[in-house]
């Protein structure tokens, strides 16, 4: 029996590796599988570890108010040391770009353990955007033996950068397995109106009426502290003075550097709710509820497109540029007359909005999880 120890600190991380981690258990006659999550990100991780059932088998708990990168790196690695030491895995899990998979990886490497990294080979090739994550994910690859690709451009960039093509498979993202499960449990009409019932009940938001377009927000990227949230939510003020006829719906990330600037430029518009972070079914419900969405999220460009809801991207930058080419996704930068125009554009322009939220989604077929498992059945002998 070979053992598996997947290593994970955020929520988007937690999301990406249930369907992995649940499909693997299924192998129990071949697979030990071992869950460790530093919590990086400590509520918004533990919300997504109940909706999948998973408990962790080593919990680092090293989330600290006003922690920065310094923190995370060497808290991580000294505690993947201990876990490592202990469990001996025979093969490490990491997921995407966060620090936590980037000290996965190295810890990995120092114990000399084979590393496969789930949704390998993104890029932008600008070293500082997205920070840190697009020197975390590069690194990440220099260390990994098991390139678990989402897509063939992602292929592409993993080859260009010397990778040998045999230890390189394009598997289609494990966002869209997890996406499919959840949507699938929502199709009772009990669990919808329980979802509307909660977003009535807490804002005041009625999610049950037709006439209103809703516009979902999410933002938290740390190159855009300061002024790039900044023109972000006067773009968004803005948008909610030109139509009062649609409603602005942000789940605020608990970082005081996006809630600052969120609670003193839109607290008190009446058709802007600012609400506190979702648990993954609730955010779920909401996209499928939504008109569009307005994001500088990375996972978000992945999910949406599932949906047939159209993305602008609040970013300068995306590693993610197989959206854009499908044309579900849009790139707007923090520009306040950009971000402005893109959302106006797609509520007052119907054949455009169409034309993106038909797009097909570029991601995968919800199999992924199955083809990384077929992969370790067959490697891991």
């Amino acid at each position: 029996m070979k053992k598996i120890l997947l290593v994970f600190g955020t929520r988007p991380e937690a999301i990406k590796l249930a369907p992995v981690i649940n499909r693997l258990k299924k192998h129990k006659a071949r697979f030990a599988v071992i869950v460790c999550v530093t919590a990086q990100h400590r509520q918004m991780l533990d919300q997504v570890l109940s909706i999948f059932k998973i408990s962790p088998d080593y919990d680092l708990d090293i989330m600290r108010e006003n922690q920065d990168l310094f923190d995370i790196t060497i808290k991580s690695l000294k505690g993947l040391k201990e876990v490592f030491e202990t469990v001996k895995p025979d093969i490490v899990l990491a997921q995407g770009d966060t620090t936590t998979a980037f000290m996965a990886g190295l810890a990995a490497f120092y114990f000399k353990i084979p590393v496969g990294h789930v949704e390998a080979g993104l890029r932008t090739y600008d070293k500082y955007s997205p920070f840190p994550e697009e020197k975390n994910r590069h690194l990440l690859s220099t260390l990994t033996d098991y390139h678990f690709a989402p897509t063939q451009l992602s292929r592409s960039n993993l080859l260009r950068e010397n990778i040998p093509e045999e230890n390189i498979w394009v598997t289609g993202n494990t966002v869209i397995d997890a996406l499919l499960e959840v949507v699938r449990s929502q199709k009772s009409e009990v669990r919808k109106k329980a979802h509307q019932n909660y977003f009535k009940e807490q804002y005041n938001l009625k999610l049950e009426t037709r006439n209103s377009k809703l516009l979902l927000v999410t933002g938290h990227r740390r190159e855009n502290f300061g002024e790039g949230f900044e023109h972000i939510c006067q773009a968004l003020r803005a948008i909610a003075e030109k139509r009062d006829d649609i409603s602005i719906v942000y789940p605020v990330h608990l970082n005081p550097n996006v809630r600052g600037p969120v609670k003193r430029i839109l607290s008190g518009i009446k058709n802007i709710y600012l609400i506190e972070p979702l648990e993954y079914e609730q955010f779920v419900f909401l996209m499928n509820k939504s008109y569009l969405i307005l994001t500088d999220s990375g996972g978000i460009q992945e999910e949406a497109p599932s949906l047939g809801k159209p993305v602008l991207v609040m970013r300068n930058t995306t590693e993610r540029p197989e959206g854009i080419e499908a044309g579900a996704v849009k790139l707007v930068g923090t520009d306040r007359n950009n971000i402005v125009k893109g959302a106006l554009d797609l509520i007052e322009d119907p054949a455009l909005y169409e034309k993106m939220s038909k797009s097909v989604n570029p991601y995968g077929d919800g199999k992924a999880s199955e083809r990384i498992t077929d992969v370790l059945l067959l490697k891991l002998l």
